[in-house]
């Protein structure tokens, strides 16, 4: 076959497909003489026009229609159009020259409210705050926002019996006026009905007290929303599902089929053949039928569908921080153990230095997500650096969460330590009472962009009472997190303690402090700052004051870059002469189980040295 030929029909071919209908290409539009919202607008009706698809004269038409359609949502209803094409018979681009010309004005506003509605305050205050007034260039989204914004409180707030009795938007273009007319009779409003349960294995009460709402308050959609909430937060179900039931008033008229007597059956046989049977009502529902109507005030029963969570729950995780090396985790969760929904948890927790086991027994109280009783149990072995000790402790305690956020925890504990710290041997029995204060906030839990955490805690002991040591123990902590834009975020620190005691030596590692590591001051040692007896060996400290400042920017993606400064020490005599101090520069990568941070850090007290910081999860 002739070369030539196989060149022209490749040329050919190729403008067939170019010619395709399936390809069409937009057209350019230039608008002029118009800009701001009106201009927005028109780039977006006249955006996609594919000129291919109309002749020239098709083609002005559609767009002057556009161009209409464009500018009468801001009150123009006359404007003069011009249109240019690069191209009379083929074009291309378009040129949109546009004279807005006189606006249509409101000359009438007239809102109303009907029914119950007109006494709600989310109602007025959306008619209110309608932002046009007579005289103003009538704009048509504020009128659709406020008919949408109406609408969706009728149903969020119970009015389900609601519609509008007027809905006009009437245009004069002749006159340049406008009269917007909008009427809502809202009906009655619903109240909550009888919650009912399906599914459950907690006792009833419990689940009720979750509710945000009793019966014959008036109806809101996001009591439900929190209801659901609520009952997903306590850990007892594997899956929640609440719904009200506005189909109940018919599902209850129902009348049961009707259980032929003998003599009713006898009449039945005796029909025609073919004649359908009478009616059968009883005859107190005849007697009722006549006076049959809506109740006065409306319910909304409410339908609790309930899955019972997994009673045994297994958890294994694997990890490695500077501090202590590998460490691993076990843990074993019962979400419930009976019908009252008490809990049982148990950990254990291994690494190098330090092994625990550590169980917590809860039992909820009237709200079971703010009050309960805890009974907590551990045994833990530490050797770590000049520290060696092996704990027992039973501790019960009692929670209680407020709305401010806060939490407060009142325990008494019961301790034996066996410890060696340094070269002083001791065996100690502390049974002390004890409060703690704490309140996290955060936003993105997982890599915060906002947040804060505090925790203060107060424990007393005395030998009044059977205690080994007699003391009184201060310890506080507060992180903050804040962002600057979307790429600079900061991390603050500061804790203090201190230890108030005259018998040091029977207080255990458990209650001293030390400094130092991947949480405290980085560039040494986990726990490696604390006073030190008269051979270098730690001995804890009666006090501790530790702070931090790290900023963060963002490199590219899910990637950061991090700098921070570090000061501290755990120390006997407040205040201490001198802190240690630590600074360095870090990589953050935000992965699916949290961030994963990555420093590089240089004690001041030594100009060779550095050491490097490895940790995985969030701050909080």
């Amino acid at each position: 076959m002739d070369k030539c030929f196989i060149k022209r029909l490749a040329v050919v071919s190729l403008s067939i497909g170019l010619a395709s209908p399936g390809v069409a290409l937009a057209m350019d539009a230039r608008i002029e003489g118009v800009e701001g919202d009106p201009a927005e607008n028109l780039e977006v009706y006249l955006d996609g026009l594919e000129a291919d698809q109309y002749s020239p004269q098709r083609l002005e038409a559609e767009i002057r229609r556009l161009a209409r359609e464009a500018l009468k949502v801001y009150g123009y209803y006359a404007p003069t159009l011009e249109v240019t094409f690069d191209d009379p018979e083929a074009p291309s681009e378009v040129t949109l020259r546009v004279e807005l010309g006189e606006p249509v004005r409101i000359e009438r506003l007239r809102f109303r409210l009907a029914g119950e509605a007109a006494e709600d305050p989310p109602f007025r205050s959306a008619i209110a705050g309608y932002p046009q007034q007579e005289g103003d260039v009538l704009k048509h989204a504020p009128f659709d926002a406020l008919r949408s914004k109406l609408a969706g409180l009728a149903l969020e707030r119970g009015y389900f019996d609601w519609r509008f009795t007027e809905r006009r938007m009437e245009i004069r273009p002749w006159a340049h006026s406008a009269r917007l007319s909008l009427a809502l009779d809202s009906g009655p409003r619903h109240r909550f009905g009888p919650v009912s349960f399906r599914g459950q294995h907690i006792e009833t009460e419990r689940l009720e007290a979750l509710a945000p709402f009793s019966e014959g308050k008036p109806y809101l959609a996001s009591d439900i929303a929190t209801f659901n909430q609520r009952l997903g937060q306590t850990e007892w179900f594997a899956s929640v599902s609440v719904r009200p039931r506005l189909d109940a008033g018919v599902r209850e008229l129902a009348l049961p089929p009707a259980r032929l007597g003998f003599l009713n059956a006898l009449d039945v046989e005796g029909l025609p053949p073919g004649a359908p049977p009478a009616p059968r009502l009883s005859a107190d529902a005849l007697a009722s039928a006549g006076d049959i109507q809506a109740p006065a005030v409306p319910e909304v029963p409410i339908e609790v569908t309930l899955t019972p969570a997994d009673r045994h729950q297994f958890e294994v995780g694997l990890g490695f921080a500077t501090d202590v090396g590998p460490r691993a985790r076990f843990s074993w969760d019962q979400p419930w153990v009976n019908r009252y929904g008490h809990s049982w948890n148990h950990d254990l927790y291994v690494s190098g230095p330090e092994q625990k086991f550590s169980g917590v027994y809860e039992m909820p109280l009237e709200d079971p997500l703010r009050d309960s009783y805890e009974l907590q149990y551990g045994l833990r072995n530490k050797d770590d650096e000049d520290t060696r000790t092996m704990e027992a402790t039973v501790e019960f305690g009692r929670r209680w969460k407020f709305d401010n956020g806060w939490e407060q925890y009142l325990y008494l504990r019961s301790t034996y330590e066996d410890f060696t710290q340094a070269d002083e041997d001791n065996e100690v029995l502390l049974l002390y009472p004890g409060v703690r204060w704490t309140r996290t906030r955060a936003r993105n839990p997982t890599f915060p962009t906002w947040g804060d955490r505090q925790q203060i805690t107060l424990q007393y002991s005395s030998e009044a009472w059977g205690s080994s040591a007699e003391f009184l123990r201060m310890n506080a902590d507060s992180q903050w997190i804040r962002s600057l834009g979307d790429n600079y975020r900061f991390v603050g620190r500061v804790g203090a303690g201190s230890v108030v005691t005259d018998d040091f030596a029977d207080i255990p590692p458990s209650l001293r402090f030390f400094t130092g590591g991947d949480n405290s001051v980085r560039g040494y040692a986990y726990e490696s700052l604390a006073p030190e007896d008269d051979e270098g060996q730690l001995i804890g400290g009666e006090q501790r004051l530790v702070a931090s400042v790290e900023a963060q920017r963002r490199l590219t993606g899910k990637w950061w870059l991090a700098s921070f400064v570090d000061v501290g020490d755990a120390f006997t005599d407040w205040w201490p002469q001198e802190l240690n101090t630590g600074a360095g520069l870090g990589v953050r990568w935000i992965s699916p189980v949290g961030p994963i941070r990555f420093d590089v850090a240089h004690p001041f007290d030594n100009q060779d040295a550095y050491r490097i910081h490895f940790a995985i999860g969030p701050e909080f």
